[in-house]
């Protein structure tokens, strides 16, 4: 049984985890012998700098060292700061920490939106090996990917549930193909096994001065993606990736070897992995183009699943607005859309198809954000261990880091050629992230909360001679130590008081997952508290827990803050808030019992 439950959880695995880092050979190294010279050195010293980058950024770095600082079994640049913070002592070190989770979350957000577009649009330009098809233009190459990339975020609504089933099965015949094409092209041209020995690596970069430093930029492709191993852990468990990296690894560097060895049997080729399999059989081409294609848009439906996650992971530790979320399973929560950031990313990357219009050209501006992102990962991982006191893992970490920062490094170069779009959406994802931050602790001041104590003073008088309306009234409070000032207006100004006051408290836990709810002991006469602490990663039912605990409220009062402010940084923040939904549209609290209370601030 245990065994039936291993083998289903490392084919779901390939299905969700590794979609980007398995379609990668369809254009890593024809991207990169389109900036270097095509001879046996070079072929060996790249396939070797692929091989070794496979070992040091995916399986050192994510499914070794990332993957046992899992928390609850959750990972992620979240996760991480997390385990990080509760470590620190200094608070200038948790500020810093702070902003670099954020980066590295605008980061991956930013070169999120080129994933599809490469995948897919590299995928589809393998119709030109079919014979007679071969003078295709490229602007019809584009129409396809943009029809089956509106295709792809068009169902994301209706959830995808299920056809997940399906996607473990694909990707395992289509990392069976790439292994098995691989080894029949090794037979031909044994000698690219050699590329295994680190030496050609360091050959290849030491001897080719500047152009081998920047080769690096297009080897980092064939690791995007090595990142969703750790991110993805909670989904799926630690063990089931871990195996399943193993295969797709094998898989991986099988097909790699077998591409170079194409490429030295056939220097003039220009879509290696597509020309590879058409001279091998070309009966199966088109199956494997169809193949091909469900790959890409299996590996950009997990990086649309990954959007969502992150986005919500971002509202729920309240560094992001609040979005209208829907859940597209009864039975998994986790399984949700976000309408906004989807129709968001389908434009984004409908605009970088057209704006590049090539896969190779796609590939000079991809690389640059998740590197950055590797970094983060590396100087947080090493400071875990090393407050830990684990000097070996902190050690090999800080080198694996120094690793990062030199691909970083050389993805620099690729900034003015199309790199500036990831790093720009990043930065504005970034500043997004910074204002609303900012704006909810400047807010939070502004608020002017009573204390309960003093709160109850004036409670108990008011309570006792006030006429009090029949029923239960909800109101809602982050903490009930400062009482927020709409339950005062409420009351006290507006002389509204029920019978029985029940204030909602929601609080985040420091672990993922989990929900606590209890009623706290009653505070004053008529007036209770009942509180629920859920893991940050949580999706929950406010209305069903309200339910099930026997709260029948008969009204429901919220805050909602009018912002006036000349300064341009607030008014961002105050158009943010106004466009996103209110906390009881975000909970999908009953309409017809709602009653907002406006305060007006000035920023």
């Amino acid at each position: 049984m245990i065994k039936n439950i291993d083998f289903r959880g490392i084919i779901n695995s390939m299905g969700l985890v590794f979609g980007d880092i398995g379609t990668s050979p369809i254009y890593t190294l024809t991207v990169i012998f389109i900036i270097t010279k095509l001879t046996e050195e070079h072929v060996l010293g790249v396939l070797s700098l692929i091989f070794w980058t496979l070992i040091i950024l995916v399986t050192i770095e994510y499914s070794w060292l990332a993957m046992s600082l899992g928390k609850k079994g959750e990972g992620g640049t979240i996760v991480l700061k997390e385990i990080l913070v509760p470590l620190l002592k200094s608070g200038r070190s948790v500020t810093v920490i702070t902003f670099l989770s954020y980066v590295g979350i605008s980061f991956l957000l930013g070169d999120g939106v080129i994933t599809p577009a490469i995948s897919i649009l590299s995928a589809v330009e393998g119709l030109r090996v079919i014979p007679g098809l071969e003078s295709i233009t490229q602007n019809t190459l584009i129409l396809i990917a943009g029809i089956i990339a509106i295709g792809l975020f068009s169902i994301q609504r209706k959830g995808t549930e299920k056809i997940t089933w399906v996607f473990g099965p694909l990707m395992v015949i289509w990392f069976a193909t790439l292994a098995f094409s691989g080894v029949i092209s090794i037979f031909s041209t044994p000698e690219v096994i050699k590329a295994i020995n680190p030496y050609y690596a360091v050959e290849f970069v030491l001897t080719n001065g500047w152009t081998g430093f920047f080769v690096l930029s297009e080897v980092i492709l064939c690791a995007t993606g090595g990142e969703a191993l750790y991110a993805d852990m909670g989904h799926l468990g630690k063990e089931p990736i871990v195996k399943a990296w193993k295969i797709v690894f094998v898989a991986l560097v099988l097909n790699y070897l077998g591409q170079g060895a194409f490429m030295l049997r056939n220097p003039e080729s220009t879509n290696v992995l597509f020309e590879m399999i058409y001279q091998q059989a070309p009966v199966i081409y088109i199956p494997f183009l169809i193949l091909s294609v469900l790959a890409t848009i299996i590996a950009s439906q997990a990086m649309i699943s990954g959007m969502f996650s992150i986005v919500y992971q971002g509202i729920s530790t309240r560094i992001a607005p609040l979005l209208k979320i829907d859940y597209t399973s009864e039975e998994m929560k986790s399984q949700i859309y976000i309408s906004v950031v989807n129709w968001l990313l389908l434009i984004s990357v409908l605009f970088v198809m057209y704006e590049f219009k090539e896969s190779h050209k796609l590939a000079a501006a991809y690389g640059l954000t998740v590197t950055g992102s590797m970094v983060i990962t590396g100087i947080m991982m090493t400071l875990i261990f090393y407050i830990r006191k684990d000097m070996l893992k902190s050690a090999i970490a800080f080198l694996v880091t120094v690793v990062d920062f030199v691909y970083l490094l050389a993805n620099m170069y690729k900034i003015p050629h199309g790199g500036y779009w990831s790093i720009t959406i990043a930065a504005i994802l970034l500043s997004m992230i910074l204002i609303y931050t900012s704006g909810q602790k400047r807010l939070y001041r502004l608020l002017k909360p009573m204390e309960l104590n003093d709160f109850l003073k004036e409670y108990n008088a008011f309570y006792m001679r006030a006429s009090k309306i029949k029923g239960t009234a909800l109101f809602f409070a982050r903490d009930m130590s400062f009482v927020p000032q709409y339950i005062t207006h409420t009351m006290f100004d507006n002389g509204i008081i029920y019978e029985d006051n029940v204030v909602i408290s929601i609080s985040l836990s420091e672990e993922p997952f989990g929900i606590s709810k209890m009623f706290k002991e009653e505070i004053s006469k008529g007036l209770r508290v009942f509180e629920i602490k859920m893991g940050y990663m949580e999706v929950i039912d406010l209305v069903e827990i309200l339910k099930t605990e026997g709260i029948d409220e008969r009204t429901i009062f919220y805050g909602e803050e009018e912002i006036i402010t000349d300064n341009i940084i607030w008014r961002i923040f105050a158009l943010m808030k106004k466009l996103s939904p209110s906390f009881v549209q975000f909970y999908k609290l009953p309409s017809d019992k709602l009653h907002g209370v406006v305060t007006r601030f000035e920023m």
